[in-house]
């Protein structure tokens, strides 16, 4: 029995960066998972990923692109206000401008930049640069 799914799913993508491999398959399935790797494809961390339903929660199919440095889930899931986020910036990413955070907010998931732009905090999930 998994306790993450989330966690479960950037730590089988960093591994497979670390050892070098293109492609990497997540399983179960979940709607959160496919949002956060929509952030990671759209930012250029990975090329494309597809949804595959084989009757036990369905996986994704993800074909690493540029090379993912480090990613990860936050635990436990801060709740972060939307002037503190540059507190967790320093916290998780190596440098300014260098990686995102991806938070859920009430008006979707979405990247730490995003997130000031509309004026909106959350709570953190993952990171990834």
């Amino acid at each position: 029995m998994q306790n993450d799914p989330l966690s479960d799913a950037l730590s089988r993508i960093n591994n497979a960066a670390m050892a070098g491999r293109r492609d990497v398959i997540i399983k179960p399935a979940s709607k959160l998972i496919g949002r956060v790797l929509k952030i990671m494809q759209d930012h250029s961390y990975i090329e494309e990923f597809e949804y595959v339903e084989d009757g036990r929660g369905g996986l994704f199919k993800v074909h690493l692109g540029a090379t993912i440095n480090r990613c990860g889930a936050i635990k436990p899931r801060f709740a972060v206000k939307r002037d503190d986020l540059e507190k967790f910036e320093s916290r998780y990413l190596p440098a300014q401008d260098f990686g995102i955070l991806i938070i859920t907010t009430n008006k979707g998931v979405m990247t730490h930049s995003e997130a000031k732009k509309m004026g909106v905090g959350g709570k953190l999930l993952a990171y990834v640069y």
